[in-house]
């Protein structure tokens, strides 16, 4: 895709992504999807197994880009999705979809490198701007990339948030897209250096407060593909198998059927005699 059509496209979806809530309400049967980060062959299985759209119903929880070394590839797919089918795929924005975070961890420089320039990554990272902060499946699965937040006790409060900008370091738009849970009491600092732990009680509380039944959230890579805690009102979804392709995890899919009941489904990462790796530098690490 050229420079001309990438512009255009994200110029359309920044219009579609504008009619889309804060806090998206979404139809069950649905599918929760998490961490992609720039996989793009494996974003294609994931599609094998959870099924096409419009036929499956998609939420997905962020970070579609850095790590991986197809990140343009993978965000301007997402988008021309939601641009030809706008109702079939939720696109929630996650802690990389940002321009201090994209420039350490590798989109600025892949889109520079395939591009020439720095304009696409400008063209997405204004679309990234326009990304909801959540979601909810039939007001009772709450969806978000991270977390909770000391400064939120409704997902009423989320609506009230400015969106359309950079997130903050610190503060309730922050925390949704950097907060971890953690197997302690009440509210704990993030090792990360941005947002909060958050414990079973948290977790308690905001599902009591809301009327919902489950946090489903991703951020944390997972090993085994998904990780549900505290007696299962949280889950965190992993969908970026062999992360880096180097870490050997699997990854998982939620399928969520018009009851609510919840299927996992486990995938592998695409073969590589089917995705190539092109050479690039390595950027830092740590997991997100």
């Amino acid at each position: 895709m050229g420079e001309t059509e990438v512009k255009l496209l994200c110029t359309k979806a920044k219009e579609l992504l504008l009619k889309d809530d804060n806090v998206q309400m979404v139809p069950a049967p649905c599918t929760i999807v998490g961490d992609i980060h720039g996989q793009l062959y494996d974003l294609k299985e994931l599609f094998a197994v959870g099924g096409s759209i419009p036929n499956t119903n998609y939420v997905f929880m962020g970070d579609y880009v850095d790590r991986g070394f197809y990140s343009v590839e993978t965000f301007l797919v997402l988008l021309a999705i939601k641009v030809r089918h706008p109702a079939s795929i939720t696109l929630i924005r996650g802690n990389h979809e940002s321009r201090q975070i994209t420039q350490v961890y590798g989109f600025y420089d892949e889109c520079l490198r395939k591009y020439g320039s720095v304009n696409v990554w400008r063209y997405c990272t204004q679309a990234f701007d326009h990304l909801p902060l959540a979601a909810v499946v039939e007001s009772k699965i709450f969806c978000v990339h991270a977390g909770l937040s000391p400064s939120i006790n409704t997902v009423d409060q989320i609506r009230a948030i400015d969106r359309k900008q950079e997130p903050p370091h610190d503060g309730a738009f922050c925390d949704l897209l950097w907060s971890d849970p953690e197997d302690i009491d009440g509210w704990g600092l993030s090792p990360r250096g941005a947002g909060y732990m958050f414990g079973a009680d948290v977790v308690r509380q905001f599902n009591t407060t809301n009327g919902l039944e489950l946090i489903a959230r991703s951020h944390q890579l997972v090993m085994e593909g998904y990780k549900s805690m505290f007696g299962d009102t949280i889950v965190t979804v992993w969908s970026a198998p062999n992360y880096c392709y180097r870490c050997g995890n699997v990854a998982s899919i939620l399928e969520l059927d018009e009851h609510l009941n919840k299927n996992f489904k486990i995938f592998e990462a695409a073969p590589e005699e089917y995705r190539g790796v092109p050479a690039r530098k390595q950027s830092p690490q740590y997991f997100v």
